[in-house]
């Protein structure tokens, strides 16, 4: 059984170009909720930071009928988010999938479950997140799927057209209403670090400029007496 929804509207892309200046890991200082598990992690090497419109996908088992149904969907900005059910030893993403949703303009693809043909998503530098790679790859047998519903991912649940944030520490998903104020707080934050960081370069200590050494030795005065 499929059950196919409409692909849900674009964030405006002047939210996503104040996302990208966001360090997903500096918004981790603000809020606690949205993170996908440690578990999920950037197949590419080295340092990336992508961000899009989620297009969610939900697919059972060995059945990848439902992602290339959704591979003729993407849009330019669209980041693919793929709900394994539970699966964790089919690969539903490999060079063919990876190439086609480059080719479409797709930003990234997120999958609860392994991927395949790590060399390839590589050569095409298509930014896949997933749990690890497995040689049992899908097949696309016509059975299951979901498009565009609500589906977990990474212990997250993500609706369509949800911000997806993901660099090489992992995968946020937030609502395009918080964008625009978490970027702001998190760009803050990153300028204020680097001020920090030169003063630390020059001599100054971190415990010092963040007052974490006389907050400690003040507790220690009160526990005395």
């Amino acid at each position: 059984m499929y059950v196919l929804n409409d692909l849900p509207p674009q964030i405006d892309p002047a939210l996503i170009a104040a996302l990208l200046e966001a360090e997903p890991a500096t918004i981790g200082h603000i809020r606690h909720h949205g993170f996908m598990t440690p578990e999920i992690r950037l197949l590419l090497p080295g340092y990336r930071r992508v961000a899009g419109t989620a297009v969610t996908v939900r697919s059972y088992a060995a059945d990848t009928s439902i992602i290339h149904y959704a591979l003729g969907k993407l849009r330019p900005g669209d980041f693919l988010v793929i709900d394994r059910s539970g699966d964790r030893r089919h690969a539903v993403c490999g060079g063919g999938v990876a190439f086609s949703a480059k080719t479409a303009g797709c930003v990234g693809i997120v999958i609860d479950g392994p991927a395949t043909d790590v060399q390839e998503l590589r050569e095409y530098d298509m930014p896949v997140w997933a749990t690890g790679l497995s040689t049992v790859t899908g097949k696309a047998q016509f059975e299951f799927g979901e498009f565009c519903t609500t589906v977990s991912c990474g212990g997250v649940s993500v609706e369509p057209g949800d911000a997806i944030l993901a660099d090489e520490n992992g995968v946020l998903v937030m609502k395009p209403s918080e964008i625009a104020q978490a970027a702001a707080i998190a760009v803050g934050m990153q300028r204020a670090e680097k001020a920090t960081l030169a003063r630390v370069a020059k001599g100054e200590k971190l415990s010092d400029i963040n007052g974490t050494t006389a907050r400690i030795e003040a507790i220690v005065r009160a526990a005395k007496g």
